[in-house]
């Protein structure tokens, strides 16, 4: 008979420790879940394993309950057990809310203990007032149940939250154990509690017991189905959002290991995982791999201070980005961008995810386009060194120019950048070349010549000129690069040379017609003299003037094309040029004056001694004063200075004659070139030569309807 009483309240026990176990693992599983869970699926989670906590409470209160209550069973309050249901999940939420940390501290892990201690409390209470059971509490007893319940808890939350002496690959054992703590607490509270307040019914009978069994059993049939009805429907809700969570994941996963190479490393730095394309690219097999740390691919490229900054940064917590040079199974190298991110518990790091890629072409196409602006920028640095460089756009304006550009042109970069190139145009661009220019290079095809360009002070310099179109892909131009050579000098030279061909020809003229026409003209000027002697008549006379004047200006002529034919030895030396100064303005005096032209002499000097041939230099002093009087058709006047300037001696024979052009000042000099009408322009050049003889230079300043100055520079010679 006592076996009949046993059974089935034992059934009815370890069912509802079965109940309880089951519903306090799930809501472990989901509160772990939710600890490492983000967005809306946390809260879901959070609800799931409040809902479970509460169902493993109530489960075994209530059917311990029945256990010990009387025959007024079905007189059960269901709302007060609803209460007692929601009361309970509702300190086990909160609860949990106090585990729902990332970082868990010793006072959060004790409220929960708390709050799940009053859950078992409050529900074992609530459902005895439910099952209308009436029961006396013990005072001093009360506080030993709710202290070893709220131990049993606080070991439980230990061993799941702070498994520090524990392998993280033990994780499910760890979850087993708590479960069974947290279980064994439910369970010891029940009784616990029953000791605390004993039920004054109890069953009276076995008559009593078994004529109410069929409904406790239909009940606890109930009750079950209904409780893991609730528990597998949450589950597969849960499961297949985690499936979708899983195959989320896994699209991830699988993209990643076609994109990147992936290794997983533990704190240690032991490869544990590696995916296809490490394999590739290293060329080890995964065996191979697995096992060994990455200086198995280290190629030595780097110093050590790299990998200590590299660990010292990922140890931290912080993930670690840059490019290093590996080495594959062969020995070769190869370049990969790296991405090391670590994985951290209890703020210390279990892995080390990392994410390559590789850029081995990229820096290979680094370090060749790296060679190629070092050698662009020697190129540049040297053709910078010897050639004017100009960069133009195809509207003609300058987007770059050089220093050796600033300094031939005279202008600043500021002033030259965003200018048309017609800045630098001179008198040379005539319509037909600057046609050819632009129909050569718009063709795409480079030009080449020489061009006369015009500085910002208004001086010209030639130029030996490049220029090469720039091309899209198109095909059509874009910039122009001009690469130009200072050829000025050269065509100083070449006119120089231009020159003395000129006076070589005039020279074989002179040999070949002054020997010829000197005679002739003795005769004719001694015959006239001889006539002069008888003539009477004044306007005879006036005739015979003429005629000898003009046969001094043809010998003069013929002198001066004997210099040019056949240049006289200068004979130097040291005289006092002032009173040389002096001798030719008294000459000249008598012509001024029927001309109306007054001389000034302005000297300061008694002295100033020069290395000089005398008459070559009154040769030079004549001419000057004859040209400067002949500017004066109306009259004027001719002021002559002399100044000294650091070791020089500057003699300038100023008129204020009509002026001579710019045009034309730069040709005076040149064979048979003048300014009058009737010049042949031996005259000036005859002086430049005797001038450069001395050691000296003629500088001519002119300006028109004001005047000419021919400054004379002679170096001075001391006494």
């Amino acid at each position: 008979m006592d076996g009949l009483i046993v059974s089935p309240n034992s059934v009815i026990f370890i069912t509802a420790v079965m109940l309880t176990f089951i519903s306090t693992y799930t809501a472990i599983e989901l509160l772990l879940m939710m600890r490492t869970t983000k967005g809306h699926m946390k809260r879901f989670l959070y609800i799931g394993s409040s809902f479970a906590l509460g169902i493993a409470i109530w489960t075994l209160n209530f059917f311990n309950s029945l256990i010990g209550g009387d025959n007024r069973i079905v007189s059960m309050n269901v709302a007060i057990s609803v209460l007692a249901f929601v009361l309970g999940t509702a300190l086990a939420a909160m609860g949990f809310l106090s585990l729902s940390k990332k970082k868990l501290l010793l006072s959060q892990l004790l409220m929960a203990s708390f709050l799940l201690s009053m859950a078992v409390f409050s529900s074992y209470i609530i459902g005895m007032y439910a099952l209308q059971h009436s029961f006396a509490y013990n005072v001093v007893l009360l506080g030993i149940p709710f202290a070893i319940l709220f131990c049993l808890f606080v070991v439980a939350l230990l061993i799941l939250f702070y498994p520090s002496r524990f392998n993280r690959g033990n994780t499910y054992f760890l979850k087993l154990v708590s479960t069974l703590v947290m279980t064994g607490a439910i369970t010891q509270g029940h009784f616990l509690l029953l000791s605390a307040f004993p039920v004054n019914h109890a069953i009276g009978s076995i008559n009593e017991l078994l004529n109410e069994m069929p409904f406790i059993m239909y009940l606890l049939f109930f009750v079950s189905l209904l409780v893991l009805s609730g528990l597998i429907t949450s589950s597969t809700i849960i499961n297949r959002r985690l499936a979708k969570s899983d195959n989320y994941v896994k699209d991830i996963r699988f993209a990643l290991d076609q994109s990147s190479i992936v290794a997983i490393t533990d704190p240690q730095g032991i490869i544990t995982y590696v995916n296809d394309k490490f394999v590739e690219i290293s060329k080890y097999s995964e065996e191979e791999l697995v096992g060994q740390s990455h200086s198995i691919i280290n190629s030595g490229y780097h110093p050590k201070e790299f990998f200590g900054n590299l660990w010292g940064t990922i140890k931290q917590g912080r993930t670690w980005s840059g490019e290093i040079c590996n080495k594959d199974k062969y020995g070769n190298f190869y370049w990969v961008h790296t991405t090391i991110v670590p994985f951290m518990e209890h703020g210390k790091p279990y892995q080390f995810i990392s994410i390559r890629s590789d850029i081995t072409r990229r820096k290979q196409a680094e370090q060749d386009l790296k060679t190629s602006i070092r050698e662009l920028q020697d190129i540049y640095n040297a053709l910078n060194h010897s050639s004017i460089v100009m960069i133009t756009d195809k509207a003609g304006k300058i987007v770059q120019v050089n220093d050796q550009f600033i300094a031939i042109s005279g202008y600043t970069a500021e002033e030259l950048i965003g200018c048309s190139h017609s800045i630098l145009q001179s008198d040379y661009y005539t319509k037909a070349l600057l046609k050819e220019i632009d129909e050569t290079v718009w063709a795409g095809k480079v030009w080449k010549g020489e061009l006369r360009n015009l500085a910002k002070d208004g001086r010209e310099y030639w130029v030996d000129a490049t220029i090469v179109p720039y091309r899209s892909e198109a095909g059509k131009p874009t910039y122009f690069l001009s690469i130009l050579h200072d050829i000025t000098e050269r065509k100083k030279s070449e006119e120089l040379l231009h020159q003395q061909d000129k006076l070589a020809a005039v020279g074989q003229l002179a040999a070949g017609v002054a020997h010829e026409i000197r005679n002739p003209l003795t005769s004719m000027k001694g015959y006239t003299e001889f006539l002069q002697l008888d003539e009477k008549d004044p306007t005879r006379l006036e005739y015979l003037d003429i005629i000898l004047d003009e046969i001094d200006r043809v010998n003069q002529i013929v002198e001066e094309f004997l210099v040019l034919a056949k240049p006289q030895s200068v004979k130097l030396e040291t005289k006092n040029i002032v009173p040389i100064i002096q001798n030719v303005l008294s000459l000249m005096e008598f012509d001024a004056r029927k001309k109306k032209v007054n001389f000034y002499f302005e000297n300061m000097y008694d002295c100033i001694f020069v290395r000089c041939d005398e008459n070559r230099l009154k040769q030079v002093f004549l001419n000057f004063v004859k040209n400067g009087i002949e500017a004066m058709p109306n009259g004027g006047h001719i002021k002559v200075t002399t100044e000294l300037k650091e070791g020089e001696v500057q003699i300038s024979f100023e008129d204020t004659g009509v002026g001579i052009p710019p045009d034309r000042l730069k040709k005076l000099g040149e064979p048979f070139y003048t300014t009058k009408e009737a010049g042949n322009g031996l005259g000036l050049m005859v002086s430049f030569k005797i001038i450069e003889s001395h050691q000296g230079r003629i500088v001519v300043e002119s300006e028109v309807n004001k005047g000419t100055a021919f400054n004379i520079l002679l170096p001075l010679e001391t006494a």
